[in-house]
């Protein structure tokens, strides 16, 4: 299976930039870019971006709208030559169906946009690809306990699923800095003697190699 890593943070705290350190290993990743065009550095890093079906003639709702793009991204994934994929600002998966379907009455909308988002992460965990790596940079938001939590549309990915217990790496990014452990700020996690410090550069190069070296991983930019 390949393994999906959950890298969260406010926006501007770094998690973007922190690709900056495959500048040396364009060929190990490969970015699927859901709302912006560009990275935050001057690379040559491939950034693939989610074409817009809004202007597709045959689609025509805004749930086969979402269904195209997460069949998109899976495909993207799955084709992918390189073992080190990112999906850059992922939360806005969850944000543009929300807004596609905002005149929709009822809660069934809520559900669509749970579920999508949630096969998502159940899928790529089921991909018979077991040294690729699929990276979701996604903002985080208080909890309301003070506490830095993924940030999701409605309250059924927080209440029936929490989105970070799908993860066995879970990264927070703050003031370009990583925490790969909970301070009581962050719900951060790491499997035990991953990392050597709870604090670490926010280098996803690091990262990147890192877990390959810990689960016996091939294909990375460290073996590039």
């Amino acid at each position: 299976m390949a393994i999906p890593v959950l890298i969260i943070g406010r926006s501007g705290s770094g998690k973007t930039y922190s690709l900056k350190g495959f500048n040396d290993f364009t060929d190990s990743i490969g970015v699927i870019s859901v709302e912006k065009a560009r990275l935050p550095f001057k690379s040559s890093i491939k950034v693939a971006r989610i074409p817009k079906y809004e202007d597709s003639p045959s689609i025509q709702t805004a749930a086969q709208i979402s269904q195209a793009r997460y069949s998109f991204v899976e495909r993207a994934i799955k084709s992918a030559k390189c073992k080190t994929i990112v999906i850059d600002d992922s939360q806005y998966l969850l944000a543009d169906e929300f807004f596609d379907r905002a005149k929709e009455n009822g809660y069934q909308k809520f559900t669509d946009i749970a579920l999508n988002f949630r096969n998502l992460i159940h899928n790529i965990n089921n991909m018979g690809e077991d040294d690729k790596i699929v990276y979701f940079l996604h903002h985080s938001e208080d909890d309301g306990a003070g506490r830095e939590k993924v940030k999701t549309i409605g309250k059924m990915l927080d209440e029936k699923l929490t989105v970070e217990g799908c993860f066995d790496v879970v990264i927070y990014c703050r003031d370009q800095r990583f925490y790969t452990q909970g301070d009581g700020i962050s719900s951060a996690k790491t499997p035990e003697g991953m990392f050597d410090s709870v604090e670490i550069p926010n280098d996803l190069k690091l990262v990147d190699d890192k877990i390959r070296e810990y689960w016996g991983l091939n294909g990375g930019g460290a073996n590039a």
